[in-house]
C-alpha cells in the first residue's frame, strides 16, 4: 500500500496514560497515522513519545480512550498475537545472545508455525535486505558490530512481513556515521516495503531526515503538533516546537530540498585531466574554473571524467602531469544532492563553486556560491509561503530520487495522508 491514500492503519482517539503514582504520560492523545507513511515521535524525556509508541502493541495499556490498529481495538486481540503481527525494533537490538544471527531473524515466523526451512530462508533473504552478507547468519550477536546489530533486529522486526514497523530509538548507540548508513538503510526499506512505521527519537534532525510527519510532544505527555517536516519547520505551532526546533530550521529545511528539484543551474567548465602533463597545462592556459576570481582553481578529473579535486593551475610543480600537483578536496553533487549539502561544500571550496556531475559521476559543470545562495533563498520563501513538503511525497519516495531509484515520472500518487493535529492547551 502507498502513502498518502488517507487509510488509517493507527489511531489514537482521546488517550491518556495515568500512573498510580500521579504521572500522566500521555495527555488526551487523538492522532491518525496513514498507512505506508513513517510518522516519527518526538520530544525531551519525559514527553511520553515511547509510552505512545508501547501502547500500540499493548506493551502498555491506556488508562482512557482508545487505540486502534487497522481499524481494530488492540484491547479487543490477544497480546501475544497482537505483538507477533507488528515489527517492533529497540536500541541496541535485543538479540538473543545464545541464538545464531540466522535464527535471531527466524524467531517470529517460527512462533507462527512457519516451518524451519521456510523460516530461516525468510531470515536469510532479510539478511541480504539489510545490507548484510550471507556469512553473518552462522554468527551470534557478539560477533557483530553495533550497526550490524541493529540490522539483525530490523530483518527480525520485518520477518513474518509485519504491516506495522515500532521503531524505538533504534539508531541511538551507534556512531554518527553508522547512524547515517543505518538512516539510509530504513529510506531504502522503506521505498521497498510500505511499512506503517512508527520511529521514536529525541534528536530533531533525525526526525527531519526520516519522517513522512514528525509528531513533537512536550513534557506531561501532550502532542502539541504534528505535521510534514517542511510544514512543521515554516510553520511552528508555537514557541515550544519553535525552540525544540532549534535555531537552523531554515538550514534543516534545505536538507529536504534537491539541487533537482530547486532547478539550480550549473556552467559548463574545462576541466584538466590527472594524466595531463603539466607543461601542456601551462600552455594551453585557459579560463579559472572559480566563481570569484581569486587563484586560479580548475577541476582535475580522472581519465573516466569523474572530478577528483580541486587544482591551482597557478602553482603547478615543475615537471609531471596533473596528478602530480597538490589537489584539494572536493565533493562531487549529482542533481539528487540536497540545497544545504551544496552550500556547504560551497564554503569549503576554494573556488567558491561546487562540481555537479551526472549520474554516472561524470563532471557536467560547476555552480558558484552566489547561484546556490540565490536559488536558496528563492526556494525558502517559497516553500515557507505555501508551507507544504514537495506535494506530499513520502521522505522514502524523496530518498529514492537522491539515489536516483524511482520511476522517471518522479511521483508516486500521493495526496497527503490524513492526521489530525492536537495543540496542546497554553
Amino acid at each position: 500500500m502507498q502513502s498518502g491514500k488517507g487509510l488509517r492503519m493507527i489511531s489514537f482517539d482521546s488517550v491518556s496514560k495515568h500512573y498510580p503514582n500521579g504521572t500522566t504520560a500521555v495527555d488526551d492523545l487523538t492522532l491518525e497515522l496513514p498507512e505506508g507513511d513513517l510518522t516519527v515521535l518526538v520530544g525531551s524525556s519525559g514527553c511520553g513519545k515511547t509510552t505512545t509508541l508501547r501502547m500500540i502493541n499493548r506493551m502498555v495499556d491506556p488508562s482512557a480512550g482508545t487505540v486502534r490498529v487497522a481499524g481494530r481495538d488492540v484491547r479487543e486481540s490477544d497480546a501475544a498475537e497482537l505483538r507477533r503481527n507488528i515489527g517492533y525494533v529497540i536500541q541496541q537490538s535485543g538479540l538473543f545472545p545464545h541464538r545464531t544471527v540466522l535464527d535471531n531473524v527466524a524467531t517470529v515466523p517460527l512462533l507462527l508455525g512457519w516451518g524451519r526451512r521456510k523460516a530461516r530462508s525468510r531470515a536469510a533473504e532479510l539478511l541480504e535486505r539489510v545490507g548484510l552478507d550471507a556469512g553473518s547468519g552462522s554468527r551470534y550477536p557478539h560477533q557483530l558490530s553495533g550497526g550490524q546489530q541493529q540490522r539483525v533486529g530490523v530483518a527480525r522486526a520485518l520477518a513474518a512481513d509485519p504491516p506495522v514497523l515500532l521503531m524505538d530509538e533504534p539508531f541511538g548507540a551507534v556512531d554518527p556515521v553508522v547512524r547515517t548508513q543505518l538512516q539510509d538503510e530504513l529510506l531504502r526499506l522503506q521505498r521497498d516495503l510500505r511499512k506503517t512505521v512508527v520511529f521514536v527519537t529525541h534528536d530533531i534532525d533525525e526526525a527531519v531526515r526520516l519522517g513522512d510527519r514528525i509528531a513533537v510532544f512536550r513534557t506531561g505527555g501532550r502532542l502539541v503538533q504534528c505535521a510534514p517536516p517542511a510544514q512543521l519547520l515554516t510553520r511552528p505551532a508555537d514557541d515550544f516546537v519553535a525552540g525544540f526546533l532549534g535555531a537552523e530550521r531554515g538550514l534543516k529545511l534545505l536538507s529536504l530540498t534537491t539541487l533537482g528539484e530547486a532547478d539550480v543551474p550549473h556552467e559548463p567548465v574545462t576541466p584538466v585531466r590527472t594524466d595531463e602533463p603539466v607543461s601542456g597545462i601551462r600552455a594551453a592556459g585557459g579560463s579559472s574554473n572559480s566563481a570569484a576570481g581569486e587563484g586560479d582553481w580548475r577541476v582535475a578529473v580522472a581519465p573516466d571524467g569523474t572530478p577528483v579535486g580541486w587544482l591551482d593551475a597557478g602553482h603547478l610543480p615543475a615537471g609531471g602531469t596533473a596528478a602530480d600537483a597538490e589537489l584539494l578536496p572536493l565533493r562531487p553533487l549529482r542533481d539528487e544532492d540536497s540545497l544545504l549539502a551544496a552550500l556547504d561544500e560551497s564554503v569549503t571550496s576554494p573556488a567558491r563553486a561546487v562540481a555537479r556531475v551526472d549520474g554516472d559521476g561524470v563532471l557536467r559543470g560547476i555552480t558558484a556560491r552566489a547561484a546556490l545562495h540565490e536559488r536558496a533563498a528563492a526556494h525558502h520563501a517559497a516553500t515557507a509561503t505555501a508551507g507544504t513538503d514537495g506535494g506530499g511525497r513520502s521522505r522514502a519516495d524523496a530518498a529514492a530520487d537522491r539515489s536516483g531509484q524511482n520511476g522517471t515520472d518522479g511521483t508516486d500518487g500521493t495526496d497527503g495522508g490524513d492526521v489530525r493535529t492536537t495543540e496542546a492547551a497554553s
